[in-house]
C-alpha cells in the first residue's frame, strides 16, 4: 500500500480580532470568529493575511468543533490568493476548558486539523489551484497557527 507523502508549504498565524456569539442552532452553537490579520511563510511563497477573513466555528453536540474558514492571502510580490478550509479541533473537555480560557496548551494535548484549499488568478501561484494540502494546528491566545503541508 502506498503511503501518503507531505513537505512542508508554509506556516500561517491567524490574529483574532472579535468572536461574534450567533448562539445555538439546530446544528450546534455558532460563533463566528473575525481575523483581523497575520502572516505566513514558507519556502515557496510569504506573506500576509488581510483583514477581513472569519472562522465559521460550530460547536457540535459530540464536543467537538467544526471549523469553516475563509481568507485572503496577500504574497510578498502583491498578488491574492484565497484560502479556504474546513477543519476540526477535539480533545479531552479540561484541555478544551484550558484553550478556552486563553492558556496556550500544548497541541499534542488535543486534535487539531484541517483541509486547505486555494483559489488565485496568479500567474505565479497558478498551482496552488490544483494543489491538495492538509494542516496541523495549535491555539494560541490571539488566535491560531497552523503548518501547511503539500500533499505530493
Amino acid at each position: 500500500m502506498a503511503e501518503i507523502k507531505t513537505t512542508h508549504l508554509f506556516s500561517i498565524s491567524l490574529k483574532v480580532h472579535e468572536i461574534q456569539n450567533l448562539g445555538q442552532t439546530p446544528l450546534g452553537n455558532r460563533r463566528v470568529a473575525v481575523v483581523e490579520g497575520g502572516s505566513f511563510e514558507g519556502p515557496k511563497l510569504k506573506g500576509t493575511v488581510l483583514s477581513g477573513g472569519s472562522d465559521w466555528i460550530l460547536a457540535r453536540p459530540d464536543g467537538s468543533l467544526q471549523l469553516d474558514v475563509r481568507l485572503t492571502l496577500k504574497t510578498h510580490d502583491g498578488d491574492l490568493i484565497g484560502m479556504t478550509y474546513r477543519g476540526f479541533r477535539h480533545g479531552p473537555a479540561s484541555t478544551l476548558d484550558r484553550l478556552n480560557r486563553g492558556e496556550n496548551v500544548d497541541p499534542s494535548e488535543y486534535y487539531f486539523r484541517a483541509a486547505p484549499f486555494f483559489e488565485t488568478a496568479s500567474e505565479t501561484y497558478g498551482w496552488l489551484n490544483r494543489t491538495v494540502t492538509v494542516a496541523t494546528g495549535h491555539r494560541l491566545p490571539d488566535g491560531p497557527v497552523y503548518q501547511v503541508f503539500e500533499v505530493l
